[in-house]
C-alpha cells in the first residue's frame, strides 16, 4: 500500500495545529496539519510493517499511525498531547471520536516533566542565537511562552486547553520584538516556578490510564481484521478459524 494511501483512506483523526490553533495566526501564517490513520491489521502481518508515521502528502502536513500516536501520548509528548485538544478539527470518524473521547486517559503528571524538558531545550537554542546574533528568535520565543503556561495551567486545572485566548496581543508584541528579552526571559522563570508549584497538588494522576487506551487499540485493531479488503488473501478465513479476533 502506497503511503499517500494511507492518510487518504485510512485516517480516523485531521486537525489544524500551530498559530492557527493557538488563536496567534497571523496574514502570513502556514496552516500545518496534523492527523491520526489506521493502518489495516492485515498489513502488519507481512514482514515489512506498516509505517509508524508519514510527512504529507499536503504540505505542512505530517500524520502519525494510530499505535505510534498512543504511545507518544501516553508519555505525555506535548506535541501529541496538544494534537488531541486542537479546537480545528477537519475530520474525525467513529473511531476517531473514541480516540478524541481518550484525550483524558492519555494526562497525567508526567505532563510536566516533558512540557519542562522540551521548553528547556528550547530555551537553551533561544539562549544560544542570543550570543550568537545578539537576539533571540522572537517567534520561538512566542511559542516557548505559550507552551509554558499551557503546561501550568494544565497541572493545576487538570485541562488542556491551546488556544491563548485574551493573552494573544501580549504574546504577538513578543513575537515582534517589542518585549525586552530580560522581560521574556523573566517570563519563562516565572512561569516555570509555577508549573513546579502546580504539580504537587495537581488533580492529574500520577500515570496515564494505559490499559483503557491499549483497550481501544486492540479493539480497533480486531474490527479492522475483520473488515474486507485487498491487503492479504484468505484474512477472512484466518479470522474465522479461530484463534484471531476471538476475546
Amino acid at each position: 500500500m502506497h503511503r499517500e494511501s494511507l492518510v487518504r483512506d485510512h485516517t480516523i483523526y485531521a486537525c489544524v495545529m500551530g498559530s492557527r490553533a493557538f488563536g496567534l495566526a497571523t496574514d502570513d501564517s502556514d496552516t500545518d496539519r496534523r492527523g491520526v490513520f489506521l493502518a489495516p491489521t492485515p498489513l502488519f502481518w507481512r514482514f515489512e510493517k506498516p509505517p509508524t508515521h508519514i510527512d504529507g502528502p499536503l504540505a505542512e502536513q505530517f500524520s502519525w499511525e494510530l499505535e505510534r500516536f498512543c504511545e507518544l501520548a501516553l508519555r505525555a509528548n506535548p506535541n501529541i498531547l496538544e494534537c488531541l485538544h486542537s479546537p480545528l478539527v477537519e475530520y474525525v470518524d467513529d473511531t476517531g471520536r473514541e480516540l478524541l473521547a481518550l484525550r483524558e486517559a492519555f494526562l497525567s503528571r508526567r505532563a510536566h516533566e516533558t512540557f519542562t524538558r522540551y521548553a528547556l531545550g528550547q530555551r537553551k537554542k533561544l539562549e544560544a542565537d542570543l550570543r550568537a546574533h545578539g537576539a533571540p528568535r522572537w517567534k520561538h520565543a512566542m511559542h516557548l511562552l505559550r507552551l509554558l503556561t499551557s503546561a501550568r495551567d494544565l497541572l493545576r486545572t487538570g485541562r488542556l486547553t491551546i488556544d491563548v485566548g485574551d493573552a494573544r496581543e501580549p504574546l504577538l508584541a513578543v513575537k515582534r520584538g517589542e518585549v525586552p528579552w530580560p522581560e521574556v526571559e523573566s517570563r519563562m522563570t516565572r512561569l516555570a516556578g509555577e508549573a513546579e508549584e502546580a504539580v504537587h497538588g495537581s488533580p492529574l494522576p500520577a500515570e496515564p490510564d494505559r490499559r483503557r487506551v491499549e483497550d481501544f487499540l486492540i479493539r480497533v485493531r480486531r474490527a479492522s481484521a475483520l473488515q474486507p479488503g485487498p491487503y492479504d488473501e484468505g484474512v477472512q478465513g484466518v479470522v474465522g478459524t479461530g484463534g484471531v479476533g476471538q476475546g
